[in-house]
């Protein structure tokens, strides 16, 4: 499955300053090893030592909040979007 995946301007410098990338993977931990292979780094940023999540990134898949779909398990289909975005905090 090909999606596009979005990256946050922080991420960029991992994908050679680009604001989107192809990305192939038929769930969300399949395209971030994708993301991985092909963006060495990144993906130290978006998961923990045992590979879960970052709390403070949040994944959006065709603009659902995964959180409230099946986590790092939800399953991507051909032409998806992927959203990657930092948690904002302040006041």
């Amino acid at each position: 499955m090909s999606v596009k995946v979005l990256i946050p301007t922080p991420l960029q410098k991992f994908t050679h300053n680009q604001a989107t990338l192809q990305c192939e993977g038929g769930n969300i931990v399949e395209m971030l090893n994708a993301l991985e292979s092909n963006c060495p780094g990144i993906k130290a940023r978006l998961c923990d030592d045992s590979g879960e999540l970052r709390r403070f990134i949040n994944f959006y898949v065709n603009s659902e909040d995964i959180r409230f779909l099946d986590g790092k398990e939800t399953a991507l289909s051909d032409g998806d979007e992927v959203s990657i975005v930092p948690a904002v905090a302040g006041g």
